[in-house]
């Protein structure tokens, strides 16, 4: 067995063990499904007058409407059976608990120790990691305490006046998405900009306007070694060095998320300002870690605390609530049901809240790498789909955009629907607005428009087919009071165990990403190629090598 593996018997994937489509609530789902097709949520909510009030759940200050699901209560009670079936109560456990449940590199899974209480206890490895998460917390703090107040300056004496962050994948979508969402309680008077595209526009157009000697670089990589964050890290340095011409400057304009403390110290950074992380966080759950630095930068200690709250609160709903009132587990098997028996290749998320315009693309590299596989834990090929496209964008610019495709198109896009209650900017009657379309939204996409409610609104009979709404189509609307650090803590940690709640019940490793591997690799090989340095491999196909012959032709012209 390889180093860092652990065998399936213990983790539970073994020999014996029911495969998904084996389990007694899949088969009944699978009957049952054919007859729920061929009904309409105008007849469900004709014949049930309580179901919008009824088919609703709330925890941890946040309202969920899932009655516009087509669904009846034999679909929601068989696929409480199939959560019940797949053993999903003691695989929740297992993840807050620490168990290795990252079977491929033989990872405990604890995201959630990273907002657990000071006096909590997570072990793994025989090791409470609680006090290690507090302890950079608390070294995190302090820094930014520093550079939020002007205390820490720069090499020639300056405060610093703008935080660049430098990452990739995890280490860049959640500090983005987080800034964007809680701009409003961020500090003025700092300029926030993150460099993750190794296309060198992305680093020059983020620095075109700012000025060395008050800049500060946020260099997130645990190993120190990711081609993309290290190369935009070596032309901040360059950047940096080109005009303060001292290499101790790097020091106090350079600060490390990493783990790696060799290689830090060889780029300069001094490693006491090197804040680690663990192997038990992936990259794409590690926003409230020390990756989230620079969200702490923004916003401060005490909401980044509030954030970690936030998510806890959440964290313990999700542990702790029945079934069938649990938010996450809800909207998992919801995907699931319209994934898998009603044909639905893809989820929109559509935030009713110009704050959370990045949020989508955060959660399509959430939802997409952790559930984007093909074999279960114990390596046997599925037989049913896994991982639905996620995407979408904020209402209401979506309305103008894409809209016309889920409400007329030939394809069944499920959609959640996220409004606040109360605005964070007030102006006269946008937020009315912006709540009536969002809530207009569903109700269309469920109830649709008949051909004879066209026809009785006076429409000439040849544009009757044209406006004429099937309707149908599933979503959830998703109601919190006002956007705050606590409640986005609270939204990331309900699509976290979403994630979990599907991966666990297609018996899928929801927490690596072997597919990111091969690309990486075959690059690095043709980056030698570029460079003339010799790597033994075999010949490339045609079309890679004549794509290589073409670019390298046009490239030297600009050389």
């Amino acid at each position: 067995m390889a180093p860092g593996r652990i065998s399936l018997d213990e983790c539970g994937y073994k020999k014996g063990v029911p495969s998904l489509t084996d389990l007694p609530a899949w088969t009944a789902l699978n009957a049952h499904a054919p007859a729920v097709q061929r009904l309409h949520l105008r007849d469900l909510f004709a014949e049930d007058k309580k179901r919008g009030a009824r088919l609703v759940a709330e925890g941890a200050g946040i309202y969920l409407d899932y009655s516009k699901n087509r669904v009846t209560d034999v679909t929601l009670a068989l696929l409480h059976r199939l959560a019940e079936e797949s053993g999903l109560r003691a695989e929740i456990e297992k993840m807050f608990t620490g168990e290795k449940i990252n079977t491929t590199e033989g990872r405990a899974v604890l995201h959630t120790a990273l907002r657990a209480k000071k006096d909590a206890e997570i072990f793994v490895d025989g090791v409470n990691v609680v006090p290690g998460v507090h302890k950079v917390l608390d070294q995190m703090a302090d820094f930014c305490d520093k550079v939020r107040a002007g205390v820490w300056r720069g090499h020639s004496g300056k405060p610093i006046r703008a935080i660049v962050n430098i990452g990739i994948g995890g280490s860049d979508l959640g500090p983005v998405m987080a800034f964007e969402a809680l701009r409003p309680y961020s500090l003025r008077n700092l300029t926030f900009r993150f460099v993750s595209n190794v296309d060198g526009t992305d680093f020059v157009e983020a620095t075109h306007d700012l000025e060395p000697d008050s800049t500060l670089f946020v260099v997130s990589s645990k190993t120190f070694t990711t081609l993309e964050t290290m190369t935009n890290a070596l032309s901040a340095r360059a950047w940096v060095l080109a005009k303060l011409k001292d290499e101790d400057a790097i020091k106090r304009h350079f600060v490390a998320v990493s783990t790696n403390e060799v290689k830090v110290r060889e780029f300069g950074i001094d490693p006491a300002n090197m804040f680690g992380f663990w192997d038990w966080v992936g990259g794409r759950y590690s926003m409230d870690s020390s990756i989230g630095l620079s969200t702490m930068l923004a916003i401060g200690p005490a909401d980044f605390r509030k954030m970690l709250e936030g998510f806890r609160e959440m964290d313990e709903h999700f542990r702790t609530a029945p079934f069938e009132q649990n938010l996450p587990v809800l909207m998992g098997l919801l995907s699931i049901w319209n994934s898998n028996f009603l044909g639905a290749h893809t989820s929109a998320v559509l935030p009713y809240e110009q704050y959370l315009k990045r949020f989508p693309a955060y959660l399509q590299q959430l939802t997409m790498e952790s559930n984007g596989k093909r074999v279960t834990k114990s390596g046997a090929v599925v037989s049913y789909m896994t991982g639905p496209i996620y995407w979408g964008e904020p209402g209401t610019n979506g309305q103008h955009s894409f809209y016309q495709l889920i409400h007329q198109g030939t394809r069944l896009i499920p959609c959640d629907f996220i409004l606040f209650l109360q605005s964070l900017n007030p102006l006269g009657r946008h937020h009315d607005i912006l709540a009536a379309n969002a809530i207009a939204q569903a109700e269309a996409l469920a109830f649709g428009k008949t051909a004879e409610e066209v026809r009785r609104s006076g429409e000439k009979e040849d544009l009757v087919p044209h406006k004429t709404f099937e309707g149908n189509r599933p979503s959830n609307t998703i109601l919190v009071d006002k956007l705050t650090p606590r409640t986005l803590g609270k939204l990331i940690a309900l699509y976290e165990h979403i994630v979990f709640t599907q991966g666990a019940i297609w018996q899928i490793d929801s927490f690596d990403q072997w597919g990111v591997e091969l690309g990486k690799k075959l690059a690095m090989r043709i980056l030698d190629e570029f460079e003339g340095k010799p790597n033994g491999g075999a010949p490339h196909d045609s079309s890679t090598a004549t794509l290589m012959n073409r670019y390298r032709k046009g490239s030297a012209d600009l050389r």
